[in-house]
């Protein structure tokens, strides 16, 4: 039997996803599709959910890569 995660699970629909994301849909599923965004959790026949740790998760890896990828500026008298 698989584990059973203790956390309380908030899960994002789509228009969700794409408020905190601010990408578009096309952009969402290309992602996912290229294993560069998390995969969605089927739900029912036509529902499908995110769960927000891994959207959030994902928001901060963007930040992070930002961030390494930022020339730190010089400092006077260096």
């Amino acid at each position: 039997m698989p584990a059973i995660n203790p956390k309380p699970c908030t899960m994002l629909r789509l228009p969700q996803v794409k408020s905190k994301t601010g990408l578009p849909t096309s952009t969402i599923y290309k992602l996912i599709e290229e294993n560069q965004f998390p995969r969605q959790i089927k739900l029912g026949p036509r529902t499908v959910a995110w769960l927000e740790t891994e959207v959030e998760e994902w928001i901060q890896s963007r930040i992070a890569e930002r961030d390494r990828n930022t020339p730190k500026p010089l400092r006077e008298g260096s």
